[in-house]
């Protein structure tokens, strides 16, 4: 199987709420929304923008998905270059705390080690919307 049939098959179990399918494709120590250059996690309290480390630590990030009513996260094109697959969405949430919508185009970049498995998942994204939409009570 391909790294590019396995991202689409982790996107299709998301789309099936099946968590233990996608944790099983990940590696033991799988590097999750780390910063590229070590500098350590951004500075915001949003929970599904957080670094983790592990299957367990990225168990927590799909339960911090729970905070959203996600509208849409739709893949609209995969690329895919040695260990390495990129893919863009478009995205479309509420928080359900704040009530916030935002939309975004986002990229997901996933890493794979040499027996098919996920090393490192990065999000890039606009945080700021994310940012804003999860503290906009805390604005207002």
């Amino acid at each position: 199987m391909s790294n590019q049939q396995t991202v689409q098959d982790i996107y299709a179990a998301f789309g099936r709420g099946d968590i233990p399918a996608i944790l099983e494709r990940l590696a033991d120590d799988v590097r999750w929304d780390h910063l590229p250059d070590g500098g350590g996690a951004q500075r915001h309290d949003v929970p599904w923008l957080r670094e983790r480390t592990g299957r367990d630590e990225v168990g927590g990030f799909f339960e911090a998905l729970g905070g959203l009513e996600i509208h849409e996260l739709a893949p609209t094109g995969f690329f895919e270059a040695g260990d390495t697959v990129v893919v863009l969405l478009d995205e479309d949430a509420t928080v359900r705390a704040t009530g916030e919508r935002f939309r975004d185009r986002t990229a997901h970049v996933w890493t794979f080690t040499s027996d098919g498995r996920v090393v490192e998942f990065r999000h890039i994204a606009d945080t700021v919307k994310h940012v804003e939409a999860y503290a906009a009570r805390a604005m207002a």
